[in-house]
């Protein structure tokens, strides 16, 4: 039976916990008790854990041998996703995240609802605890970067060996294309826009940075929906 994996809090030589929320998540809805095993992941590798202290607010593990992550998505892929509507976001941060994208940044656009906008930053902190429960199910070792929200702007220059907006205006290139397995695939920066797409001006932008403009389909997809699909395609030529 494949053991369910936790991301420490903390970490001591041979010593790991988790801790406040964390913790009681495993205690309360787990039920997990003095002796049980977990995989444990710590910033060095994957080990087995057995429980040694289990109380409210805090979990304690001896770390045991490592274990094996083969077949994890190789390629670093990092997803710029425009603010739409915070309940749909958090949607495809979670499903991203099992996806296996390395970072997310979010990105206030011209048609990002201002309300949201304003938001945004004080969502940052949910968003990534969203993220390490996301990794813990999917079993990665580590969940995704979540930046704080930048301006359209500010990404522009966004490094990547490649780098992707997605456009609905885009009729020739598809992103499939794009991804083909001989590209420069160890390096993949998405652009995913808001609730209308990118701006025209926005699109003129990423095009003149460099970007390569890139469409799911004819058919007009959600925000998240994009975000998602646009992720598997990439992390499918890249395990």
């Amino acid at each position: 039976m494949t053991r369910r994996r936790f991301i420490a809090d903390e970490v001591s030589g041979d010593r790991a916990a988790l801790v406040g929320e964390h913790a009681d998540h495993l205690v309360r809805v787990l039920r997990a008790r003095v002796g049980q095993e977990f995989d444990i992941a710590t910033p060095e590798a994957v080990r087995r854990g057995r429980i040694t202290l289990a109380k409210d607010k805090r979990v304690e593990f001896d770390l045991g041998e490592a274990v094996s992550d083969a077949g994890l998505v190789e390629a670093e892929i990092t997803l710029l996703i425009a603010v739409f509507k915070f309940d749909r976001m958090e949607w495809a941060i979670e499903k991203c995240t099992e996806l296996g994208v390395s970072r997310i940044v979010p990105v206030i656009s011209r048609r990002t609802d201002s309300h949201l906008a304003a938001a945004s930053a004080k969502r940052v902190e949910r968003w990534q605890r969203i993220a390490r429960q996301a990794a813990e199910q999917s079993r990665r070792a580590a969940p995704p970067d979540i930046a704080e929200p930048l301006k359209v702007a500010e990404v522009m220059n966004f490094p990547g060996a490649l780098r992707i907006v997605l456009a609905e205006s885009e009729a020739r290139t598809m992103l499939r294309d794009v991804v083909k397995p001989d590209s420069a695939m160890d390096s993949v920066v998405l652009a995913v826009g808001p609730e209308g797409g990118w701006t025209e001006g926005e699109l003129q932008s990423f095009q003149q940075a460099g970007w390569t403009s890139a469409s799911l389909g004819n058919t007009i997809l959600r925000a998240e929906t994009a975000a998602m699909a646009a992720t598997a395609i990439v992390a499918s030529y890249s395990v």
